[in-house]
């Protein structure tokens, strides 16, 4: 699914009120007062809002995402509530427009599975954050691997699922990217989509390997 049909059909389900993601990253990241947040695929920025009441006026939340008329959507219901501490980009996940080291917390909810270069946006991950930051990535695996007349159909992509990897593969790269820490904090039971079947999970992790 090239960039122009991403950034088509999400601006264009930028006014509906269905639900996007397919996970709770954000109930699990706790973030606290004064950090520096991050969400990739921010859509309408219903996370990134509520994450700007966690950090407060010290802290700061960056939304990334391609679609313009998510991006739009965000920016109008921020301005609206008057929240200051948020700022909308729109970019590619593989090439993140934010400094080295300077996030405490990165979450995202079934996103990463729409890129192309997954490897890159967990490398950016790891670039972004602090040496103590974190991460809750909310996505889908496949139980196989997705043959390809699912992982070059754009609807299947859409979709969330057609651009799964396998679980192993995904760990993988999250691991390749130079994270050690991680672990699995919530996953569904595999269920059918096309020939093939997913499974939801949550993953956390950390840039620092603790000592203990």
């Amino acid at each position: 699914m090239t960039f122009a049909e991403i950034n088509k059909r999400y601006s264009e389900l930028a006014q509906e009120s269905c639900c996007l993601s397919c996970g709770k990253a954000i109930d699990y990241s706790i973030p606290q007062p004064g950090e520096v947040c991050l969400d990739l695929g921010s859509g309408r920025g219903n996370d990134v809002l509520k994450i700007s009441e966690y950090v407060g006026v010290e802290g700061f939340v960056y939304g990334i995402d391609i679609s313009d008329g998510m991006l739009e959507k965000a920016r109008i219901t921020a301005d609206k509530l008057g929240v200051k501490n948020v700022k909308f980009i729109k970019s590619e996940l593989e090439k993140i427009p934010i400094e080295d080291g300077s996030v405490d917390l990165v979450i995202s909810n079934c996103t990463i599975n729409h890129s192309l270069n997954k490897q890159q946006v967990w490398k950016e991950i790891f670039r972004v954050l602090k040496p103590t930051g974190r991460f809750i990535i909310s996505d889908i695996y496949s139980t196989q691997p997705v043959p390809e007349r699912y992982s070059s159909d754009s609807q299947a992509v859409a979709e969330c699922w057609g651009g799964a990897v396998t679980q192993n593969e995904y760990f993988a790269q999250v691991k390749d990217a130079g994270f050690k820490q991680i672990e699995i904090l919530e996953e569904s039971t595999p269920y059918s989509k096309g020939e093939i079947e997913v499974v939801s999970f949550t993953l956390k992790g950390t840039k620092k390997k603790s000592c203990c």
